[in-house]
């Protein structure tokens, strides 16, 4: 059950690793593939990198929303969907760091005090 529970982070951590592969940064595409893979280690640490690494794509999506915006307004091209579809992505990134609110992931890492 914790990992339905964890899909979301996994799932981010696709849709940011697809977001570089455009843009030919295999090394780090490699990376962000394979760091959702620390949360098989039960260590507080793992649930808080992967928390801070959701936070840092999310701003990452938000940075990509206004050069991409901008850049289709300086050629007069259609811009909302585009907006609407990285702000939605933007926003379910953010959210998955909040997977760690689970009480039965709480215990997996070692969150409760």
């Amino acid at each position: 059950m914790n990992g339905l529970k964890l899909s979301p982070v996994f799932i981010s951590f696709l849709l940011i690793g697809a977001h570089f592969l455009r843009t030919g940064l295999y090394f780090i595409v490699v990376l962000i593939i394979a760091l959702p893979f620390i949360l098989f280690i039960k260590k507080i640490w793992a649930a808080r990198i992967i928390q801070l690494l959701l936070i840092i794509a999310s701003l990452e999506w938000i940075r990509t929303i206004i050069v991409s915006v901008e850049e289709r307004q300086a050629y007069g091209e259609q811009w909302t969907r585009l907006a609407i579809i990285l702000i939605a992505v933007a926003i379910f990134t953010a959210c998955s760091s909040f997977v760690f609110l689970f009480k039965s992931l709480k215990i997996r890492y070692k969150l409760l005090k």
